[in-house]
């Protein structure tokens, strides 16, 4: 089998000394895995960068057996963020949800789509409101959506405010999630609205298929939630 194809490198690791075994996240097959042969040569491991986007060539003598990619450089994405970790942490968890909860196989357009405008979502204001829909949209496209709206009340305080709280719990929900706007900055609804997009990934998604919480969300969280103040200059570098 022989074909050529683009796509999003979501993970590598080393095959032999020389090599490696990668993921990619295809336009036309979707999640592929094969080995790249001189991965450690200074032609290919300085853009070898999860994230980045490949022209691939895949072989593969026996469909049964793991095929093996030529790669070249399309479109450089992550080496734009090397100074900034939180968007770098953003990547790699990107990358890892989609490496997580995609079928090897089975060509998903949306998601591919969702990868490719993942470099104009950071560039943005409010890219990590942004990703939050970004993710939502995610589980959406393989099959698990949600509506916050669906499991919450609202109340009304005497100054006109609204709040809603998750029916079951009485757990707060930021009104973001509930009108779906992207333009807010208070750090901590976006902290309470980056948890409450966890506790469904874990509760919904991965304790029904049996998968570990991903430790790079947990990266990710960790470091967002470090910060003193939400700082607004980083959200629009």
């Amino acid at each position: 089998m022989n074909w050529q194809d683009v796509g999003f490198l979501l993970s590598k690791n080393k095959y032999s000394e020389n090599n490696s075994i990668a993921d990619f996240f295809t336009e036309e097959h979707g999640k592929v895995t094969g080995v790249i042969y001189g991965s450690t040569s200074k032609k290919i491991k300085n853009y070898l960068l999860v994230g980045n986007k490949f022209h691939l060539n895949f072989k593969t003598k026996n469909g049964s057996k793991v095929g093996y990619f030529k790669i070249e450089i399309d479109k450089i994405i992550t080496p734009f963020f090397m100074e900034e970790k939180n968007k770098l942490l953003c990547i790699t968890y990107a990358m890892n949800l989609i490496k997580l909860l995609t079928v090897e196989g089975q060509q998903n357009i949306n998601i591919f789509k969702l990868a490719e405008n993942l470099k104009k979502l950071l560039e943005s204001n409010n890219w990590l409101v942004k990703f939050i829909f970004w993710e939502l949209n995610f589980y959406k496209y393989v099959g698990y959506d949600i509506e916050f709206k669906d499991y919450v009340n609202k109340e009304v305080e005497s100054n006109g405010n609204e709040i809603y709280y998750v029916k079951s719990s009485k757990k707060s929900v930021p009104n973001f999630l509930i009108n779906k706007n992207d333009e807010i900055s208070d750090i901590k609804d976006i902290l309470q609205g980056f948890k409450l997009v966890g506790d469904f990934l874990e509760k919904t998604i991965l304790r029904t298929i049996g998968v570990n919480y991903p430790n790079s969300r947990i990266d990710f969280y960790s470091s967002i939630k470090n910060l003193s103040q939400f700082d607004q200059q980083n959200m629009k570098q």
